[in-house]
């Protein structure tokens, strides 16, 4: 079984007002198994924080690289750890 993990990534580019919260968490569930929530930074990146299995987690990144999300994605940082819990599905903050 895969272990759970915990992704925090931070998107930067033109990013906010453009539905791309919405977009991530669309895509979260449809990939389904991810808890997490996707928000907008005061400097115009969104965080986005997905716990599940290394799997799931590794799909939502590779989605919010792969060039066809909404507004323009200039680059992704990333870090892994260990679920800590605590979230009730996937939200937008």
């Amino acid at each position: 079984m895969n272990e759970s993990v915990r992704l925090t990534a931070w998107v930067r580019g033109h990013v906010q007002g453009v539905g791309f919260r919405w977009w991530t968490r669309a895509t979260a569930l449809e990939i389904g198994g991810l808890t997490g929530y996707a928000s907008n930074l005061a400097d115009g990146r969104v965080e986005v924080v997905a716990e599940g299995d290394r799997d799931r987690c590794r799909r939502l990144l590779d989605w919010l690289r792969d060039g066809r999300t909404p507004g323009r994605v200039d680059g992704v940082t990333e870090i892994w750890g260990e679920a800590r819990g605590g979230y009730d599905g996937f939200e937008t903050r």
